[in-house]
């Protein structure tokens, strides 16, 4: 049996008091520090957020301006530039609720009603678990202000809303303990498909194309093709090992060598967690062989 003994002094009552009281403010302040470590992993690895949203200098990003918005997209429905998300109050997103943050990522609406255009990868976010919305939101807090306005949006049609096969739902915790699930659900976060799926004139088929690459990417770096990731031996990873896969997503070298081009964000990928890689491997083994 376990007995309680009273602290025997004023001040041994007083310290014991003062501990008492502190231990939930610290946890508190763990559990919070976790959310904003596990959000910026997120934004920064698996998103790869600063790929479009930092402004590109001469040199690559230039992450002193880091997700103060960028990159332009110039297609037949929309021309778009990708937003500040910096916690300006005047020109990024300073004055959103967390709630008008959240409502954006899973269906792509504004706080004023706008649908955005899905360049936008928001078709694939409805995946994410409460706990690591919360996260994302918590590590968006502490991103610094950077005043700059980007061009506002063109629309010149109106936008529809999808839902990627599978995210259509927030993963549960306890689905992540399964390696497959798991890397389904980072390559989905990652939004991997939605460059590696061709996109057609009805757009994209995720049942018939899904993985099979295709798309064209111009760009300082000439014009680069999103390879078929299925597990075709012919023309997908079928024949890769695990560990060329690894390479050429978080090295950008393939199985023979060869340099690839962006904009798969190759230096973002490489400070993933190696079991995280690991799960979206798993994930693409299972994904159907295209040819």
């Amino acid at each position: 049996m376990i007995s309680f003994q009273p602290p025997r002094t004023v001040a041994g009552a007083v310290l014991f008091v003062l501990s008492a009281l502190a231990l939930p403010g610290a946890a508190k302040a763990q559990a919070n520090g976790d959310l904003v470590a596990r959000g910026g992993y997120l934004v920064n690895t698996v998103m790869t957020c600063n790929n479009c949203h930092t402004p590109m200098g001469p040199n690559g990003p230039d992450f002193s301006r880091a997700l103060s918005g960028g990159m332009l997209f110039d297609e037949p429905p929309f021309m778009v530039t990708a937003s500040n998300i910096t916690q300006d109050k005047e020109t990024g997103i300073g004055g959103w609720t967390d709630a008008q943050i959240k409502h954006l990522l899973r269906t792509g609406r504004r706080p004023n009603g706008v649908q955005i255009a899905e360049i936008m990868p928001t078709a694939f976010y409805g995946i994410l678990t409460e706990r690591d919305m919360d996260a994302i939101v918590a590590y968006l807090r502490t991103v610094k202000p950077v005043k700059n306005k980007v061009p506002d949006p063109i629309y010149k049609t109106q936008l529809p809303h999808h839902a990627f096969p599978g995210s259509e739902k927030p993963y549960t915790e306890a689905m992540l303990g399964d390696k497959v699930k798991n890397g389904f659900y980072l390559a989905t976060a990652a939004h991997c498909m939605e460059c590696h799926t061709p996109f057609g004139a009805k757009g994209r088929d995720f049942v018939g194309d899904l993985g099979k690459g295709g798309m064209e990417f111009p760009g300082p770096w000439g014009k680069s093709v999103s390879a078929n990731i299925t597990s075709s031996k012919a023309k997908g990873l079928g024949d890769w090992t695990d560990a060329q896969i690894k390479t050429a997503i978080t090295q950008g070298v393939d199985k023979d060598g060869r340099k690839l081009q962006p904009p798969m964000g190759y230096p973002y990928y490489a400070r993933m967690k190696s079991e995280d890689i690991d799960a979206i491997i798993a994930y693409l083994r299972t994904v159907p062989a295209k040819e």
